[in-house]
Parts: structure tokens; sequence; C-alpha cells
């Protein structure tokens, strides 16, 4: 495949920063290939095309990261290693959510109703549950709770499929691109309304404005999802090569256990950032 020779794991732990720019353009090509394919469908086959797009990197990361636990013996060495994947991991992620974000917000309206449907109707439901909820702590119960779900959800599918959690981090961008898309088009719309006037500074505010506000929790959760993901993918790896029946396996479960600790950790902070922090700034 063209798309999975750009890059190696190993490559992408030396320059994580190259990972935002192909998370870009797996869902551009997704993106644009749904829309022209299956237009009817699109806003679910541009996820899709995206993750096949992600799968060989993301599966070879996890054989790489199997690796690592049975030669490396030192706990908090071996959690400096799993860093350098999850750090090029989140820069994927992020390139994701751009490409997502500037499209529903350049793209036209019935484009973007084709290509976002799903997830604005998604956005919707999330939105009525939290004002459902009436202090800020059932707010943050109900937050963290759905959060813990998705967390779960990421380790069975990399357990289960190897690489299966790119599919829901993937559904996510998709989800939190409509978020930020939707708030950058409602902040354009009311500058011109209010200033008579629609400048390229305007979009570029707008732009900044709807990154950041969803870049506050959604980057620690993100993080969150690709620790506990990366701690199932490592033990279906373990279990396919069949580890599980040497001392290594009790090692890789050990350090798997870990990860998912510290991932339940930063979910909990990124829920506190989300309920009590971001309100006070948007």
């Amino acid at each position: 495949m063209v798309l999975e020779s750009i890059i190696s794991p190993l490559k992408a732990e030396q320059m994580p920063w190259r990972l935002f720019f192909i998370g870009f353009m797996y869902s551009t090509v997704g993106l644009f290939l749904s829309l022209l394919v299956f237009e009817e469908h699109a806003s679910l086959v541009m996820v899709f095309l995206t993750v096949f797009a992600c799968v060989p990197l993301l599966y070879s990361t996890m054989k790489v990261e199997e690796e690592k636990d049975i030669g490396i013996k030192n706990e908090i060495s071996l959690l400096k290693e799993h860093s350098k994947a999850i750090s090029f991991l989140v820069f994927l992620f992020l390139g994701m959510v751009v490409a997502f974000s500037l499209w529903y917000t350049v793209l036209p309206a019935g484009a973007t109703e084709s290509l976002f449907k799903i997830q604005t109707q998604m956005i919707s439901t999330l939105n009525r549950q939290i004002t459902g909820s009436a202090t800020g702590v059932a707010v943050f119960s109900r937050i963290f709770l759905n959060n813990l779900k998705v967390m779960i959800f990421c380790i069975l599918f990399s357990f289960i499929y190897g690489a299966g959690a790119i599919f829901i981090l993937t559904w996510n961008a998709s989800v939190i691109g409509t978020a930020i898309g939707n708030f950058i088009r409602t902040q354009i719309s009311s500058y011109a309304t209010e200033l008579g006037m629609s400048s390229v500074s305007s979009y570029f505010y707008a732009a900044s404005l709807g990154l950041l506000r969803y870049s506050l929790h959604g980057i620690p959760e993100i993080t969150a999802y690709f620790i506990a993901g990366l701690a199932g993918g490592i033990i279906s790896v373990a279990v396919i090569r069949h580890n599980y029946s040497t001392k290594a396996f009790e090692r890789i479960l050990l350090d798997s256990s870990d990860l998912i600790l510290l991932a339940i950790f930063i979910l909990f902070i990124a829920a506190g950032i989300e309920v009590f922090i971001t309100p006070i700034f948007f």
C-alpha cells in the first residue's frame, strides 16, 4: 500500500511532528474519496478509509512496543520508551482533527452535511445529555464515566483487533473536528453580523479560539486513550506471539496495567479541566 510505506514506527519516534502532516493527509484523502465515491454514507466511510491508512503503522508500533516490554526490565525506562510512541500518535490524531475541522469550515454546506452528518447528530445528543445534569459534580461524573467507557473500548478493540483502537480514535477526531469547525463557522458568522466584515484575521482568530477550546481537555483525554490502546495492543501482540506462557508475559501484563492506571489518572484530570476550567475561558 502506498500510504503505509510513507513512515515506519522508528522514524516516527525520531520525528514525531511529521505525524501531524501524515494524519492530516490520511484524513484529507479519506474525506475526499468518501465524498466522491460514497457521498450518501460519507460521514462513516471517511472514518474507515482514514483508519485503513493508519492500521499498518499502528500495528507495527504495537509490535515494536511489545519487543521493548520483553527487552527492557526497568519500568521507568520502559514508560519513557512508550512515551515516544504516544507522542507521535498524539501528533497523528491532531493532524486528523485539524484536517476535519478545516474541511468542515471551508467546504460548501451541502458537502459538510454529507461528510459530517452522523458526527453532528452525535454532538447534539452529547450536548443534551450534559445539559441535563444539574451540578458541576454530576457533569464531571457523567463525562468521566463516558470517557472511561471509551477507554475500555480502546483496550478491547486493541486487544481483539490489534490496532483496533485507531477506529475509535479516528471517529473521535472526526467528532471533535466537526465541533471545532462548527464553532469556527458560528464565530465567523457572528463577527460578520456584528462588525459587517469577514476578514482573514477573523478566520484565524475563530480557528485559534476553536482549537484552544477543545485542546485544553482534548489533548490529555486523547493521550489517555492512546495509552490505553497501546496497553491493549501490546497484550494482543504478546498473545499472538505465544508469549503468554513465558515469564516475559508477566512483565508485559505489569507494564500494561501501569499504562492503564496512568490512562485512568489522565482521564480524571482531563474531565476536571473540561468541567471546571474550560467554561471559565469559553
